[in-house]
């Protein structure tokens, strides 16, 4: 890939957009490499030249707050969720975007290094111009995929620093050998029941995963696993089958659902030998639950399973793995935390996933519901299975736009669109999108 623009905001993010299948890194002599490397050591732009870029920490964290807002809902009945805010949207655009569009126009890829509070918004929702809803449409959000979305004009993928895209791209070695390798619907509490998944009505709800639980002022009764305070994901064992079948995986090898999804069983496995490692589980950030220290994924209760290890695969263990993944796929994980710590599970389980060898991240920004994420993450591997050399950030949004044309299917009362990018929009890719 021709490196096409690459910037500096120091306080917003950082860019690089290109076009073609990837920055090389290959050769650390390369032309793309070495004008990597002046771009790192090129100034700040000029405030008066670029002064929307110089975005303050305060006005960045303003925009993403009301944006969230209709992103990350705590209705959980369609009539409730807010019509996204288009003209908040198409703000945070001119300032950050628009002033260096000519750099960038015509990209097929951007890499976006976000920092701040920028780091909890995919800047795919991000609007290129003004959008006046045509009125009242016959199914809720459809007229939201008229809207002039920054997803349309490029794929959009992100890195932990500045710095990563040069290594991961640098790293080489044996593909694997094996495609997919699952964990999911890991079993948390021996009552658990498929009518505790979290919030949803019968007619017009929106069921969705990993919504936090109030666990930070409850302590575990004693002698029972904290474990036992996380809501169950029965619905991610689907997800998994289906991305199994869709990758041609043996399922009786390489497909760990409820009791088999444990934290035992993830560090015997030889995951080195998997292009494809999901996990579909919680992503756990300290306070999340009572004793928890280190961001985590949370895996099926020892107590239920009669195995020795705690349940919880932390950072530290996670940085002892040895992976060879074109992807890891965090399904059910959120970065989504209301006292501060919205990016630390990304940020500390991503570094540590690409520490172990991982080249790519997927990840969710909220509790995503339920179907439209399994059409998304089944939709994103069908176009890969499809097309090789497609890579990990344009078959994203690839599939998101799919997803952003369907509609979800009730059995009872009104159907609504996934034009909303409430549904289209959660998962992110992080590390080497191309």
């Amino acid at each position: 890939m021709k490196l096409a623009l690459g910037f500096v905001a120091a306080i917003a993010f950082t860019l690089f957009a290109g076009v073609g299948a990837g920055l090389s890194a290959s050769d650390p002599g390369s032309e793309e490499v070495q004008r990597l490397r002046a771009l790192l050591d090129a100034p700040v732009p000029n405030p008066k030249e670029h002064n929307p870029l110089e975005l303050p920490s305060s006005g960045s964290a303003d925009f993403v707050a009301k944006l969230r807002k209709s992103l990350d809902p705590t209705e959980v009945d369609v009539s409730g969720v807010p019509t996204f805010d288009f003209d908040t949207a198409y703000d945070l655009y001119q300032r950050l975007l628009a002033p260096v569009e000519s750099g960038w126009k015509g990209a097929q890829e951007l890499l976006i290094v976000p920092h701040g509070a920028l780091s909890e918004l995919p800047f795919a929702v991000l609007v290129t111009g003004t959008f006046n809803k045509p009125g009242e449409s016959a199914v809720p959000f459809a007229d939201h995929a008229a809207a002039p979305w920054l997803l349309q004009k490029a794929a959009i993928s992100y890195l932990p620093t500045v710095a990563g895209l040069a290594s991961l791209r640098r790293a080489t070695t044996q593909p694997p050998e094996r495609a997919f390798i699952g964990f999911g619907d890991p079993v948390f509490a021996a009552a658990s029941t498929s009518d505790s998944t979290g919030p949803a009505l019968a007619s017009r709800g929106i069921q969705r995963r990993n919504l936090k639980v109030p666990t930070r002022s409850i302590s575990a009764p004693e002698n029972r696993s904290q474990l036992e305070m996380l809501q169950p994901l029965p619905d991610t064992a689907r997800e998994v089958q289906e991305i199994a079948k869709i990758l041609h995986a043996d399922e009786g090898r390489d497909v760990y659902l409820g009791p088999r999804a444990s934290e035992q069983v993830v560090k015997a496995a030889d995951l080195s030998r998997y292009r494809v490692v999901m996990f579909a589980t919680h992503g756990l950030v300290p306070g999340d639950l009572p004793d928890l220290s280190q961001p985590a994924l949370a895996l099926s209760n020892p107590a239920l399973t009669g195995e020795k290890e705690d349940g919880l695969l932390t950072l530290t263990e996670i940085l002892a793995l040895r992976l060879r993944a074109d992807w890891v796929v965090l399904s059910a994980c959120n970065t989504a935390s209301p006292d501060g710590q919205a990016s630390e599970a990304v940020s500390g389980l991503g570094r540590a996933f690409f520490y172990a060898g991982a080249k790519a991240l997927l990840v969710s920004h909220w509790p995503v519901e339920t179907v439209s994420a399994r059409l998304l993450t089944t939709e994103l591997f069908k176009r890969q299975a499809g097309n090789p050399k497609l890579g990990q950030a344009q078959a994203m949004r690839e599939a998101s736009l799919a997803v952003m044309q369907q509609s979800a299917k009730v059995e009872r009362g009104q159907s609504y669109s996934y034009a909303h990018p409430m549904f289209w929009a959660p998962f992110v890719v992080v590390g080497d999108g191309g």
